[in-house]
Parts: C-alpha cells; sequence; structure tokens
C-alpha cells in the first residue's frame, strides 16, 4: 500500500468528502488544498443527463470568462491580405494564410485558437484530420468563422472559451488558474453554469445538471450542490450594485422545465427570495 504523504493528510483533514459546497466555497478550497510547484489551471467536469449520441441532445457552446483564463493564449489568423492588419491590431499572434497553411499540413499545430474568414474555410477542409483531434478547427458557432475577425481575436484573448460535451456527457473546462482569488474563480464558473443552463437541449428530459467537480491540476476534486443556484440580479432596494444571491434547495422541477425564472423580493435586505412564486432559503453576497 502506497505511503501517504505529509501535504495528502492536509489535503484530507480540509476536505470533506461527505459535503457539498457551494460555487464560492469550492472556489476558496480548491485554492486550500493545491500545493504543486506552479501555477495550476482550475477545472470544472459538469456531468449533464444528455445523450452526445443523440444530434438534439449535444451541448456546445462558448463563454467569454468575466476575469479571464490566465492563460496566454496563442492565436493563429488565418485570413486574406486585407484582413491581415486587422488581426494583428487585435493581438493575434500568428497572422497570414498560405504559409500558415503547409506549415499544418507539415503537422504545425502550435496555436491555441485559428481564427478564420468564411471564404478561407474551403482551403482548411483537407486539414480537418490534423486540426479536428486537437480541437484546432474553426466553427462558425463558436464564433471562429467570421467576417469580423478583430472582434473574434480579441473576445478569444479575453477569456472567450468553447465547450461541447464529451461522450460520456461530460462537459470539462478551465475556469482560471489557482493563483486567482476564490471570487475570480467564482465568477467564472458561475459564467459557464449560467452559459451550460442556458443550453439544455429541449429534448433532455429530468434533472438536468447530474454532478458538478471543481478541481486544479493534481489536486482533488470537490464537489459542489447542484440544488444550489447563483443568480446575479440588482437589488433595487438598497443600490443598483449587482448582487449574488445564493439560492439553496430549489426544487429540481424549476430546472427540469426549463422555464423562465422569476425572481421576487420579498423583505428590505433580499434575504427571501421567491421563484416562480415558491419560497426558499437564500443568502447574498455583495460584489465589490
Amino acid at each position: 500500500m502506497a505511503k501517504i504523504t505529509k501535504k495528502q493528510k492536509e489535503v484530507q483533514a480540509k476536505l470533506d468528502k461527505s459535503k457539498l459546497y457551494t460555487v464560492a466555497e469550492a472556489s476558496a478550497l480548491v485554492k486550500e488544498i493545491t500545493n504543486v510547484n506552479f501555477d495550476p489551471s482550475v477545472d470544472l467536469a459538469v456531468r449533464l443527463n444528455v445523450d452526445p449520441r443523440k444530434a438534439n441532445q449535444m451541448v456546445r457552446g462558448v463563454v467569454t470568462l468575466p476575469h479571464g483564463t490566465g492563460k496566454d493564449v496563442k492565436v493563429l489568423a488565418l485570413v486574406t491580405p486585407d484582413k491581415e492588419q486587422e488581426a494583428k491590431d487585435a493581438g493575434a499572434d500568428y497572422v497570414g494564410l498560405d504559409e500558415y497553411l503547409d506549415k499544418i499540413k507539415g503537422g504545425w499545430t502550435d496555436v491555441d485558437v485559428i481564427v478564420t474568414m468564411p471564404s478561407v474555410m474551403g482551403k482548411l477542409g483537407p486539414l480537418g484530420r490534423v486540426l479536428g483531434p486537437r480541437g484546432l478547427m474553426p466553427n462558425p458557432k463558436t464564433g471562429t468563422v467570421t467576417m469580423d475577425v478583430a472582434k473574434a481575436v480579441s473576445d478569444v484573448k479575453a477569456g472567450k472559451i468553447d465547450f461541447k460535451v464529451d461522450k460520456t456527457g461530460i462537459v470539462h473546462a478551465a475556469v482560471g488558474k489557482a493563483s486567482f482569488d476564490a471570487d475570480k474563480i467564482a465568477g467564472n464558473a458561475r459564467e459557464l453554469l449560467t452559459t451550460l443552463v442556458k443550453l439544455k437541449p429541449q429534448a433532455a428530459k429530468g434533472v438536468y445538471i447530474k454532478s458538478i467537480h471543481m478541481s486544479s491540476t493534481m489536486s482533488p476534486s470537490v464537489e459542489i450542490d447542484t440544488k444550489t443556484r447563483t443568480f446575479k440580479v440588482h437589488d433595487l432596494t438598497a443600490n443598483s450594485t449587482p448582487t449574488y444571491i445564493v439560492a439553496h434547495n430549489i426544487p429540481k422541477a424549476l430546472f427540469a422545465r426549463g422555464e423562465k425564472l422569476h425572481l421576487a423580493f420579498c423583505g428590505h435586505n433580499g434575504t427571501i427570495l421567491t421563484i416562480n412564486k415558491i419560497a426558499v432559503e437564500v443568502s447574498t453576497e455583495m460584489i465589490k
């Protein structure tokens, strides 16, 4: 039997495997139990109740993380000469067309994202076997095939990521670095979860989000309570500062039906919240 190290014992003491955490609690805890000698990524794994083999249950989309990814994303812009300066000004690391197509044919894929134009996609088709398995093939659905090249490059540099449910029904995505403040990790995670809820396929039946786990590279995972939802609203009784309303014990049926949620405050400080006329326990957390 392998011997448990001192650091592993410290992690086990901090992590309660029987507990389900809120997004904010999980973000803070992941920082505490990360003890590697580099700045690891913080990842979210969301298991969805969908069958990816069916086209009408595929979940795929893009989200711009409000606090960025913490990564230096290398962007290749495959554009015609008239768009080259636009792409350079937006921050693309590599800009060109034929010379980079030849490099890719030779096996070069040292980039994170490729942005291109609709008129160039015909030339990229034969490179699908090289780019596809690496997740580099541009796609209009992710905003990487567009005439507005500058905006596409800027969005990617600012923290825009694309995600896709895998064959086991799980969405994996990085939501920051362990060096981020806990509230920034939580903000990014909430943005991703909100986007996933919006993308729920109509063909998906039952409880949509089955489980959520957060972890950093080489750290244990922290399970997040799927019955807890965080809404970003404005508490008009106080001021217009955005407030996160954390609602607990929400009836599953509200999300299973995929209905729009109608929020209403009762009381001056917003400590009681009704969702579709059903009262739930809430807490508030002001965003500075």
